[in-house]
């Protein structure tokens, strides 16, 4: 009998923020397979680490870190065979992803390789968006507000006119995009309350105003949240940490 594949949200980075599912399946599956950029810890492996059995097999999935998509399908077809084949030897396998699988996560990709062959199980995660709003404590929308997930890869006319048009956003893969992105939150009025959360639940959580940050770039593991809706989250009083100008 083939085994399961099991698409895990290990959650934003404390390893303490992972489900009771999720750690209860960690313990009982014979191999773990996580993204791995070349040269670079895997984030998902450290998060899932503390819940690992010692000396679980281990199957890295290594991605390219280019821009163009040619290279990351083919890592991707290339990882599905892999788990594939174990899966065929009866092989139980967690796929370590971090936040959620489905919300912006690389389990997705396997998902739709192998899911119409084997049984795939996905365990949802806790996203950095919701780690974000906790970060901050700031409440992400309310009642009829509209909450828009913005990727900061979007053409500076796309992104500008959906900030325009909304109350709450968060703007994700910041990154290398943190300087024109950062222009174009000014441009939209939202500027006042965009607030700059790093490594969200991690031990080097780094919280700012957007207004505080003259760098070009920021961590890839950032994300920006903006409000400007009439809850009382959006006034002065609210209990924001106190953060510097």
């Amino acid at each position: 009998m083939a085994g399961t594949l099991h698409l895990i949200g290990v959650g934003p980075g404390d390893p303490d923020l992972i489900t009771l599912k999720a750690a209860k399946i960690l313990v009982s599956v014979n191999m773990v397979a996580f993204p791995q950029k070349p040269g670079i810890e895997s984030l998902a492996l450290k998060i899932a680490a503390p819940h690992l059995r010692k000396n679980i097999a281990q199957m890295p999935i290594i991605l390219p870190m280019k821009t163009s998509r040619q290279p990351a399908k083919d890592a991707y077809d290339q990882a599905a065979m892999q788990i594939g084949e174990q899966l065929d030897a009866g092989i139980s396998i967690a796929y370590l992803c971090e936040g959620d699988p489905f919300f912006y996560g690389s389990a997705m990709y396997l998902f739709s390789r192998l899911a119409h062959q084997y049984n795939v199980q996905i365990v949802p995660g806790i996203s950095s968006l919701n780690a974000a709003a906790a970060a901050i404590n700031r409440p992400l929308a309310a009642r009829d507000e509209i909450l828009k997930i913005l990727p900061a890869t979007l053409d500076d006319k796309t992104l500008l006119e959906e900030l325009k048009n909304t109350e709450a956003a968060a703007i994700i893969k910041v990154g290398r995009h943190f300087d024109r992105v950062k222009k174009i939150i000014v441009q939209s009025g939202h500027a006042k309350g965009a607030m700059v959360i790093e490594f969200a639940s991690q031990p080097h959580e780094n919280i700012r105003k957007i207004s505080a940050i003259d760098a070009q770039e920021l961590s890839y593991f950032s994300i920006i949240l903006c409000y400007r809706g009439q809850e009382m989250w959006g006034q002065k009083a609210w209990g924001e940490k106190d953060m510097s100008q």
